[in-house]
């Protein structure tokens, strides 16, 4: 559509205050004429204001005008949810119709916009907003939307829109589901404390007879294990107590399964009936018990490093009176604490993560039922770390106690002397207590760390692992597994050399804390683990740490059930690790051979599936606001009309029902031309027909007569 446009415009030929000046002369002496009673007065008048409107520069500014087509935005909604049943074929067929209608209307332009998965849900209100940002109001002829009416971010909504808002829903009207919340959930808990997780089932939509008022099957799992069963009523909020069983991440898996209402009326998903959990277990404090056997100067060395550890709790005990000690000084005037046997080792010994014996001697302060309740606690599960000195080869050795049997190494009796650096086996660079020790000494055992003074012999158990050597490529750090619990072994009680920087010492903190942290079964220090490290999205990087010499091909069960193995690269000794992007969040089981473990991806449950019956309450305000419509498009397509504006958007035809569009009929300006009213030759004949006619007014005036006759003429 074309047209001109005109418009009166001035462009004076000298400032603005000059002309109204010039205006206010002409009234002022046209008034003056007029309190005379001179004839004359309005033309003279009429002249000063034709001079003044010349000097304005009025002309006439005439533009040509095209029309401008309108737009129609289509929004498309391709998100999770709508992979429903039937969803899909209903929106592409929606599309495909629609697009058709608007390409068949005149001067009309089709905006689609595709609205995809989002980690935050579906943004459809913030794809609305943007794309009604990114055309001209004058030209928005109406919005349609594709869509299951769950969006995630309906503070996006635009406040107000000049043009109609349709939402055609799809789905069926018989759709229904049932589905796990979680409302409530720890991030941290104590071990072998109870953490309570809240939650329910619910159902909703159109829910058949046959499954209203029965209860769900509720299975769970942490990490894997065997899973339970509990009956628990729909639609009641409960509480469900678990008791953490070790430290670092636990994953406890919830899920009831699928209700069995017929395959006419079956659920819409399953996929928000199991839900993943991730809390990390940590303990309270960890509780250590360290028996030093005599003074020695190493005796301070474990126990400012476990005093300097806010996260443990030290009970140290230094025997300075054995039992065989005759010094004729009566027990009553001795100023020493009795060292509180029974009560340690038998009453309270379970309460200890791990017991440090430091250079102890067998003297009769134990009796062999308290080594063996010792025995007892570590195939339950405890920790021994024996710290060891000249006694381990003499007949005081702990090897002659009952707890000799656990000990990852037998002595030979043998004390040896001689200066020696401590030296990683092949093992050492593996296991994780010793693996990456600030300025371990290379394979071939140059460089390294400061040396020791003395060491007992000792003969290496077959089970156990050695990490460290010392003189004579004798085993200096032997670890081994003890039933439920671990042994640790340092056959030297030189390590407070380190610390005293003799020779440039060595990381004694760092080895010393390992140690005690692997004993304890802190995660980060399994010499057999599986860990996966999420970056950004779904991006995952799984390292295997292990002691054999190769690891994987890691097996990767999916959420629908799928496996796909991952091959492991060895990125270092005993560590293998490969970067692997997952499909879509949810819960993945993973195993290497006898390891195990389950990852949750994303959020507990996935966010699309939390909403998945189609529901309009969030965009019908929208809709209503602006005289659009919501639809089911399992009730067919609607017709698309045009309508004028302030007219109703939809209504009911003959067939089906019908959505309308508003034209807008906007236009813009191609051309423009200005030329003036007046050329300057036809201002001035104004100017001086109008003081013409005044002063021909004001003559005929004078050669009247008083009493109305005619003067003479002449003189």
């Amino acid at each position: 559509m074309i047209g001109p446009a005109t418009a009166l415009r001035f462009d004076p030929l000298m400032p603005w205050w000059v002309i109204g000046a010039l205006a206010g002369l002409a009234l002022l002496v046209a008034g003056f004429a007029f309190w005379r009673g001179l004839r004359g007065w309005a033309w003279r008048g009429l002249a000063g204001l034709a001079a003044a409107l010349a000097l304005a520069g009025p002309a006439l500014e005439v533009g040509s005008r095209a029309g401008l087509s309108d737009i129609v935005i289509l929004l498309d909604d391709r998100s999770a949810s709508q992979t429903l049943p039937e969803r899909s074929a209903q929106t592409d067929a929606a599309i495909d119709v629609l697009s058709r209608q608007i390409a068949a209307l005149p001067d009309t332009e089709l905006r689609r916009v595709t609205v995809g998965d989002d980690e935050d849900g579906t943004l459809l209100a913030t794809a609305l907003t943007r794309a009604i940002a990114a055309e001209p109001g004058s030209r928005l002829a109406g919005v349609i939307t594709v869509t299951d009416g769950q969006i995630h971010d309906p503070a996006m909504l635009p406040a107000g829109l000049s043009a109609p808002f349709h939402a055609l829903l799809t789905g069926r009207p018989q759709d229904w589901d049932r589905r796990l919340v979680i409302e409530e959930a720890p991030a941290f808990g104590l071990i072998d404390q109870e953490v309570r997780i809240r939650l329910r089932i619910e159902d909703q939509g159109a829910v058949p007879r046959a499954v209203q008022g029965r209860s769900a099957n509720l299975r769970i799992s942490i990490d894997g294990e065997e899973e339970q069963y509990f009956a628990v009523p729909v639609g009641q909020p409960l509480e469900l107590p678990l008791t953490l069983g070790h430290a670092g991440q636990n994953i406890v898996q919830l899920g009831f399964d699928a209700p069995d209402a017929g395959a006419q009326a079956p659920e819409l998903t399953d996929r928000n009936n199991a839900a993943a959990i991730s809390i990390n277990g940590v303990r309270d404090r960890l509780r250590v018990l360290l028996v030093s056997g005599e003074p020695h100067a190493g005796e301070r060395t474990w126990r400012n490093l476990l005093k300097s550890d806010a996260a443990v709790d030290l009970i140290h005990f230094t025997i300075l009176r054995p039992p065989d000690k005759s010094d004729g000084v009566p027990v009553d005037e001795l100023s020493l604490i009795a060292f509180p046997t029974r009560e340690l080792f038998l009453q309270r010994i379970e309460d200890f993560d791990l017991i440090i014996f430091d250079r102890y001697r067998v003297r009769g302060i134990l009796p062999p039922d308290y080594f063996q309740n010792i025995v007892r606690y570590v195939q339950n599960g405890g920790a021994i770390l024996v710290a060891a000195g000249p006694e381990m080869g003499s007949v005081e050795s702990l090897n002659l106690s009952p707890l000799g049997q656990l000990l990852p190494a037998r002595p030979t009796g043998r004390v040896i002397d001689q200066p020696f650096t401590p030296q990683l086996t092949e093992d050492g660079r593996r296991h994780p207590v010793t693996a990456g020790l600030p300025d371990a000494p290379s394979a071939d055992g140059e460089d390294g760390w400061g040396r020791w003074l003395r060491m007992s012999e000792v003969e290496a158990d077959p089970d156990a692992q050695i990490a460290m050597t010392g003189a004579e490529d004798k085993p200096l750090l032997v670890l081994k597994r003890a039933g439920e619990g671990r042994v640790a072994l340092l056959t030297s009680d030189q390590v407070w050399l380190w610390g005293r920087g003799f020779e440039g010492g060595g990381p004694q903190l760092e080895l010393l804390r390992r140690i005690a942290h692997w004993s304890m079964k802190e995660p980060e220090l399994e010499e057999e683990a599986l860990l996966a490290d999420v970056s950004d999205g779904l991006d995952v990087r799984f390292t295997r740490r292990s002691m054999q010499d190769s690891a994987g091909p890691l097996s990767i069960t999916r959420p629908d059930g799928e496996t796909e193995d991952l091959p492991l690269n060895e990125v270092g000794p005993g560590r293998f690790a490969a970067d692997w992007t997952a499909p879509e969040p949810g819960l993945y089981r993973l195993r290497d051979g006898e390891l195990r473990r389950v990852l949750a991806l994303g959020p507990a449950a996935p966010r699309e599936f939390e909403q998945t019956v189609a529901s309009a309450e969030t965009l019908s305000p929208l809709a209503e606001a602006t005289g659009g419509a919501i639809l089911r498009l399992s009730d067919g397509v609607p017709d698309l009309r045009t309508v004028a504006p302030g007219r109703n958007a939809h209504g009911r035809g003959v067939a089906r029902d019908w959505i309308a569009i508003t034209p807008r009929e906007a236009a813009t300006v191609t051309g423009l031309q200005r030329r003036p009213v007046l050329p300057g030759w036809a201002w001035l004949l104004i100017i001086a027909g109008f003081m013409l006619v005044g002063w021909l007014a004001e003559g005929r005036a004078g050669a009247r007569r008083p009493d109305g006759g005619s003067a003479p003429i002449g003189a």
